[in-house]
């Protein structure tokens, strides 16, 4: 089956290969659409540049996140879900398909998308960095031309159909995401699953850290935001600890610590963390500060050097013995 169309945009023709059904999709801000794509030079050989079948993975696009390539959304809009298509778009379309593929073909490799890029937009990038890192790609840096898309729709779901990555939610979402992470962080703590309850807190503080991003620092906007990070980072650390990632609650803190030198619960999981990898000084410091800070904490903090100190006379009794092992002379 070949039927070509002209749709209603300057310098696109359209070929269907392989009918598809239902009716043409209704698109809104935040549908995802799923579709493997192929990406041809209109030449005599149809060079292949770019295939998402090659990758194993079909690619994914949310509808108004601003995807470099615009004329896709307006490609994927006039197809129906199993229609096989292709496009045929003049080089008004296909300027920016050199960084669109430089990146897929990074995360494809396991490399970051962005990675040596400097915060602006796409086409300050391309000025900025000559070479994309591919030739082929290069070429069509320097020369852009009319590409030919292939295009197989799989599926395409509502905003409210699928869970959205952080990076694609609004404002408000995150806002609305972050209470919900957090109680499903609590929920999973009393259960003791403690990697799942760290996961839920990890995302809950990127959300507010990406909406942070956007604040200028110490300002109200900023401080409301970094008083509902706080917990999250605290709780995330209690799973850690629990999970004996001690090197991992010691960056947190610390990170934390700076910002809030007044935490004392945050010095009281950096210390726990501390005494778990054998900082004995660094340990006591921090129960200190706790029992400073806040004298509610006290016995807490009594209970925790009495056994910090049991652990450490162990342990150099146990060192004692081994190196007395190691310097007796053999005997006979």
């Amino acid at each position: 089956m070949e039927e070509t169309y002209l749709l209603n945009v300057e310098g696109v023709r359209k070929k269907i290969l392989h009918g598809g059904q239902g009716e043409l999709l209704k698109l809104q801000d935040g549908s995802k659409i799923t579709f493997h794509f192929q990406t041809l030079k209109d030449d005599f050989e149809r060079t292949v540049i770019d295939d998402s079948r090659e990758a194993g993975i079909p690619m994914e696009i949310i509808v108004g996140k601003m995807f470099k390539l615009e004329i896709w959304e307006t490609l994927l809009s006039s197809m129906r879900t199993g229609e096989v298509a292709e496009f045929w778009c003049d080089a008004i379309h296909t300027g920016m398909y050199a960084l669109v593929s430089r990146g897929m073909r990074r995360i494809a490799e396991g490399r970051d998308p962005l990675e040596g890029q400097k915060h602006r937009c796409g086409m300050g990038n391309m000025f900025d960095y000559h070479s994309t890192g591919y030739d082929d790609l290069d070429e069509l840096q320097r020369m852009p031309q009319p590409l030919i898309f292939i295009m197989e729709l799989f599926r395409v779901e509502e905003p409210s159909a699928y869970k959205r990555d952080t990076w694609a939610m609004s404002k408000e979402e995150k806002l609305a995401a972050v209470p919900v992470l957090h109680s499903e962080g609590n929920r999973l703590v009393l259960r003791k699953e403690f990697a799942q309850a760290a996961a839920k807190y990890q995302e809950a503080v990127i959300c507010l850290r990406n909406l942070q991003a956007k604040e200028k620092p110490w300002e109200e906007g900023w401080l409301k935001l970094e008083r509902l990070v706080t917990p999250l980072v605290l709780n995330y650390c209690q799973c850690q600890l629990e999970l004996g990632e001690y090197y991992e609650v010691l960056e947190h803190t610390t990170e934390l610590l700076q910002k809030h030198k007044d935490n004392a619960k945050a010095y009281f999981k950096r210390a726990k963390a501390h005494a778990a990898v054998w900082n004995e000084r660094e340990a006591r410091e921090d129960f200190l500060r706790v029992a400073h800070l806040d004298p509610s904490m006290a016995a807490a903090v009594k209970k925790e050097l009495k056994q910090l100190g049991e652990r450490m006379r162990k342990k150099h009794v146990e060192d004692r013995k081994r190196y007395q092992g190691l310097f007796q002379p053999p005997r006979g």
